[in-house]
């Protein structure tokens, strides 16, 4: 079995920090109706930081995936400088093959 890339499991580890997150908060609301005053305050004042908690993890998420793409540009960029020639070759390549397929329907 083919491991996860870091992007997958990145993904993966935000989702289930958020449904944790959203749970706890869900939870702590609910508890909060329930109950009056200063508990309900605290209560709230949890599921608030609970779900900005969620948020913050959602967004180092997001920056390392645009980091990541932008390296993955940045990588192809260079190889497409360095290998012009060959390049083009695959390209047209891709476009004869892809002639072909549409050709035969």
């Amino acid at each position: 079995m083919a491991s996860k890339s870091s992007l997958e499991q990145s993904q993966e580890e935000l989702l289930n920090n958020l449904r944790a997150s959203i749970a706890e908060a869900e939870g702590m609301l609910k508890e909060a109706s329930e109950i009056g005053g200063d508990k309900a305050s605290e209560l709230r004042d949890r599921a608030v930081n609970a779900l900005n908690k969620a948020t913050g993890s959602f967004k180092d998420v997001q920056e390392r995936a645009v980091e990541q793409s932008k390296q993955a540009v940045r990588v192809t960029d260079d190889y497409v400088h360095d290998n012009p020639w060959r390049t083009v070759g695959f390209a047209a390549l891709a476009g004869v093959l892809l002639g072909v397929i549409i050709g035969r329907k």
